[in-house]
């Protein structure tokens, strides 16, 4: 179980530079054998989103081969009925198959808790990083990581996913060809189900508990709405002030409800409100407000931007993506770690994600507003 349904929609920069981003990703040309790389996958029973990342594997024709680090055997089975004969090797040590296997790239699904070790591990074993997020309970131990990764000039891709989906490319170019103007304001919604929260499953997963998942909805959800509110504007989140709370009464050690201000670098402001509210299903927003007009990203729209100018209306541009959100994304990080593409994020950007995340849960603790450096 790994309390996300992020994947269920399309919804979840410089604008040439994001098209070919997706151009890559998507891109259905065989690769030549020695552009191929072989990647590790490392997890354990708790790692989330096992079966769309072996999947995504099972599809990306650059990654040749596949070996797992399964400590607890639970991912093996899986492993196999997706990857077929791709998977070559299954470990219970992930230290003994960095050593022995020597893979481009490592993909990590692991606790958060767990996730600076796994990273680090593998950045000294020379492997470029896809990490499930928020892969720490600290933006100090994500820093180190990113100055690592910089230092020994390998990737380190955090797995925000929804940066590739067309509507939010058709976003990021809206605003870089200045098609609404100066931002001033961003409203960002995401809601899910309360249900998850009262299944004695999820009360027992680490999910469930702070100090190994690092936070909540915030944390797990909402970090897709902050990078996607910076990944499209250009500008970096600079302050945070709110409030989290578990307001479902639930017996969890995290928050189910966040209310957060912000203000980005470039003077606009904006809010989230980011819960697990429902009893089913979903809901989500991401609204930029600009001098021009307006566009929005909405999950009643699916794959499809809303834009509005003060001079011609409203427009809306749609699109058909290739496949789903993680599989294009995980095909990008490959690509990228096999020298044939940019990374669909950068470990800056991964770490200004974090960051946000984690000054916010500062801010609500504090009662003040908090500065993200």
């Amino acid at each position: 179980m790994n309390g996300e349904s992020i994947n269920r929609r399309s919804f979840l920069g410089s604008a040439a530079a994001s098209v070919a981003v997706i151009a890559a990703a998507q891109s259905a040309a065989e690769p030549a054998p020695e552009r191929r790389i072989k990647v590790a996958v490392i997890t354990h029973a708790g790692g989330a989103h096992l079966g769309a990342y072996f999947n995504a594997l099972a599809q990306t024709a650059e990654a040749e081969s596949v070996v797992l680090a399964d400590p607890d055997g639970n991912a093996e089975s899986g492993a196999r009925a997706a990857l077929g004969e791709k998977l070559t090797r299954v470990y219970q040590d992930w230290n003994e198959l960095l050593s022995a296997e020597k893979p481009t790239m490592a993909l990590i699904s692991v606790e958060a808790r767990l996730g600076p070790e796994a990273i680090d591990a593998a950045l000294d074993a020379g492997c470029h990083v896809f990490a499930e997020k928020p892969a720490c309970v600290n933006a100090e131990d994500f820093a180190r990581l990113a100055d690592k990764a910089d230092a020994k000039g390998l990737h380190l891709m955090l797995a925000l996913a929804n940066r590739l989906n067309p509507d939010v490319q058709e976003a990021k170019r809206a605003v870089a060809e200045d098609r609404i103007g100066k931002v001033y304001g961003v409203d960002l919604r995401l809601i899910e189900d309360q249900t998850r929260l009262t299944r004695p499953e999820y009360q027992q997963s680490w999910f469930a508990d702070k100090a190994r998942a690092g936070g909540g909805h915030l944390a797990w959800l909402g970090i897709h709405w902050l990078d996607l509110a910076m990944y499209i504007t250009g500008a970096s989140i600079g302050q945070v002030a709110g409030f989290t709370g578990n307001v479902g009464g639930q017996p969890i050690n995290i928050e189910d409800a966040v209310a957060m201000s912000l203000r980005f670098d470039n003077g606009a402001v904006g809010t989230l409100t980011s819960g697990y509210y429902r009893d089913k299903g979903s809901e989500s927003e991401i609204k930029i407000w600009g001098s021009k007009g307006w566009l929005l990203l909405a999950s009643d729209a699916p794959n499809t931007m809303r834009l509005y100018s003060n001079a011609s209306g409203i427009s809306d541009v749609s699109g058909t993506p290739e496949s789903d959100a993680y599989t294009t994304f995980v095909r990008a990080a490959v690509r990228a770690s096999a020298g044939l593409q940019v990374p669909p994020i950068t470990a800056r950007e991964s770490l200004r994600a974090v960051k946000t995340v984690y000054r916010a849960y500062a801010a609500a603790e504090s009662g003040m507003t908090v500065r993200v450096e």
